[in-house]
């Protein structure tokens, strides 16, 4: 299984970013998809998931500005960041569990300018 992240880069505060994230190889029977991100000197921290049966679950410093959605074939996971703040700048990282195993993705770089 890898996951491919996109979708990041530069933006200025108030702006917009979408990620996207697709799953390829002997993928099936997933229970979650979701978001982290790890900023500078600290911990990789969850921003969202999305569980099979369609349920979401956000990060409170994200809620309401953030928004994790999949594509029909639930392969590809998206994250809709608006709003965003230059506290929001890291790595963001795409997060599949399968059977009861993490994947990741390699990470895609997010830089808010105030």
């Amino acid at each position: 299984v890898q996951l491919q992240a996109s979708g990041g880069g530069s933006v200025r505060a108030g702006g917009s970013l979408r990620l996207s994230c697709l799953a390829t190889g002997n993928v099936a029977d997933i229970s979650e998809m979701g978001w982290y991100r790890q900023a500078s000197g600290k911990q990789r921290e969850l921003i969202a998931r999305i569980f099979s049966n369609g349920a979401t679950t956000y990060a409170s410093n994200v809620k309401g500005r953030f928004t994790i959605s999949r594509d029909n074939a639930k392969t590809t996971v998206y994250l809709q960041m608006n709003s965003l703040k230059p506290e929001d700048t890291a790595v963001y990282y795409c997060n599949l569990v399968m059977r009861g195993s993490d994947y990741w993705g390699q990470g895609t770089l997010v830089t808010v300018s105030s």
